[in-house]
């Protein structure tokens, strides 16, 4: 049996949708997202991307969707805050979330750990958890696959200061990752509308998280106002 075969039991191929608004963000409520996960049920998705211990306790309330959770934490001695410690890995699984996304770039983390240190460490001490890689670039998606990573993803792609200046999303990335690595590739990042979802999916992803353009009104707006202005 593939390797892989229980997440993708799990996670069916199709679209995922990111429900999150943070503290200084108009709509930042765990009941409101709760409502918000329930909206994207009824639309079809076939999972929720959340972040925070309380986010996901009401999400999961609400919705039976597989759940990908992640903690955003900032740390003094590291960029990465996407899911950066056991901390947040544990907040994360005692919320009930089936997947826990981290960031998986080639930087330092909080207290000079190493990536394999807490895949090693999350594995020992939750295996019945899925673990997702969020990454910028091809090299680490294929390290993260090698690490053993149920998931890879492109969540990180433009958003690191090696990866930045790349055109979101990154077809060329998702489709090169999904010819080499053998996890799910998930495609993140960009997708603003249905020509780039339809353009991510043919080129290999397996499935697709898209949050702004569902789930952040503020920045939906912002978009057109910038358009009819010019």
């Amino acid at each position: 049996m593939n390797k892989y075969s229980y997440v993708t039991d799990l996670l069916k191929r199709g679209l995922i949708v990111s429900c999150q608004a943070l503290e200084n963000e108009p709509l930042h409520s765990s009941f409101i997202m709760s409502k918000m996960a329930l909206a994207a049920k009824q639309g079809g998705a076939i999972a929720i991307r959340a972040n925070s211990n309380k986010d996901i306790v009401e999400i999961k309330k609400e919705v039976d969707l597989p759940l990908i959770g992640i903690v955003k934490k900032d740390y003094t001695d590291s960029e990465i805050y996407i899911t950066p410690t056991i901390k947040e890995v544990e907040e994360v699984v005692s919320a009930g979330a089936e997947i826990v996304a981290l960031d998986a770039t080639n930087r330092i983390r909080p207290g000079n750990k190493t990536l394999e240190q807490l895949v090693k460490k999350i594995r020992s001490e939750f295996s019945e958890i899925f673990i997702m890689a969020d990454c910028s670039t091809y090299e680490e998606g294929v390290h993260a696959d090698e690490l053993g990573f149920d998931l890879v993803a492109t969540t990180l792609c433009g958003y690191t200061p090696y990866s930045e200046g790349a055109v979101l999303p990154n077809i060329e990335l998702i489709e090169k990752l999904s010819k080499t690595i053998k996890a799910p590739l998930i495609a993140e990042g960009g997708i603003w509308t249905v020509e780039d979802a339809e353009k991510a999916y043919n080129s290999g992803a397996y499935s697709l998280v898209i949050g702004s353009v569902i789930t952040r009104p503020q920045l939906i707006t912002k978009r057109f106002v910038n358009a009819i202005s010019k």
